[in-house]
């Protein structure tokens, strides 16, 4: 009796010197662009990000240094390229360049008739945590011991305030 089953994988070996470092490792990363090229099942997903890039590389040449880190292109479909910016006051401000965009992006060879810009807010960053510093009994007494001995000030006020936070 086997102990492999006949659905199981043969072994997977590591080359060596004597076999051909081309063999696929799935344990090494890889290059987006080369595992696309592995097979043809992924060639219109292959073009799009090809496109992809380089209508962002464009982008960032064309558009003032502002615009550029906040907008996104999208598929180019019947002509017409979509772009996606960050906050409604950019796509403002790329409907005001869009004549120019357009003429610039047919010069570089791109097949565009018309820009359809929408809006697509980023995800907002979290949030910054409250503090969670506490003091201890000793250091709220010694800072209410300073409060008392200064005259009175905004920074004896603060002091004071802290000192009765951190006591309770």
């Amino acid at each position: 009796m086997s102990r492999s089953s006949s659905n199981s994988r043969p072994p997977f070996s590591r080359p060596t010197a004597r076999t051909s470092s081309a063999t696929f490792d799935p344990r090494r990363p890889q290059r987006l662009a080369d595992v696309l090229a592995r097979t043809d099942a992924f060639s219109a997903l292959r073009a799009g990000v090809e496109q992809i890039a380089a209508l962002e590389r464009d982008l960032s040449e064309l558009l003032p240094d502002y615009l550029a880190t906040s907008v996104e292109p999208g598929f180019i479909k019947d002509g017409v390229l979509a772009i996606f910016a960050a906050h409604n006051a950019l796509a403002a401000r790329l409907r005001h360049l869009e004549p120019r965009l357009l003429a610039d992006l047919q010069q570089r060879g791109w097949l565009v008739d018309s820009l359809k810009i929408r809006v697509r807010p980023k995800p907002l960053e979290a949030s910054t945590p409250l503090k969670q510093a506490r003091m201890t009994r000793v250091g709220a007494d010694a800072l209410h011991q300073l409060s008392e001995s200064l005259a009175p000030s905004p920074l004896q006020a603060a002091l004071a305030r802290m000192a009765a936070r951190h006591r309770k």
